[in-house]
């Protein structure tokens, strides 16, 4: 991720005592003004493995920043994802969820309960010689199915 080099004890962010300030560090490297909703943003897009969508993001946080905006949330997304800090995730159409992991995976799923996992994604699984003379901006891999907990439930919408 785009702050391993910050983190280099730390297993995740929430283990981390002065996360504010290694975050606004970075977004100040990244040429980002780091504003406190700015901060909290990118702070819970690597606390929360969920992909957040801008509603979940805004929810979360507007009981403590009561003048944080949708607006704000979605500008800050835009900002992040145009400065390759964070991706946007689209595995279905209608839902755009966003990823501070920028490092090459692939994501799934889960047609029953909507939980998305990370799963990496080993050696050259993807040949993609074919495409050989184009410029690539990005690789997505989704899957969708039923996850092992939806399974054992007997769970199979």
């Amino acid at each position: 991720m785009w702050y391993n080099d910050i983190y280099k004890s730390a297993k995740d962010v929430s283990q981390v005592s002065n996360k504010v300030e290694i975050i606004g560090a970075m977004l100040l490297k990244e040429n980002i003004k780091p504003s406190y909703a700015r901060i909290r943003i990118m702070e819970y897009l690597l606390t929360k493995k969920s992909h957040p969508t801008v509603d979940e993001i805004y929810t979360a946080l507007v009981k403590e920043i009561p003048t944080l905006s949708k607006t704000t949330v979605y500008n800050t997304l835009n900002l992040f994802v145009k400065s390759k800090i964070a991706r946007v995730i689209t595995i279905e159409e209608n839902e755009t969820r966003y990823d501070a992991d920028m490092s090459y995976h692939g994501h799934f799923k889960c047609d029953s309960c909507g939980m998305i996992r990370d799963f990496e994604l080993k050696g050259s699984a993807h040949d993609t010689s074919d495409l050989d003379g184009f410029l690539i901006h990005d690789k997505n891999v989704y899957y969708n199915g039923i996850c092992p907990e939806c399974l054992a439930n007997g769970t199979q919408d």
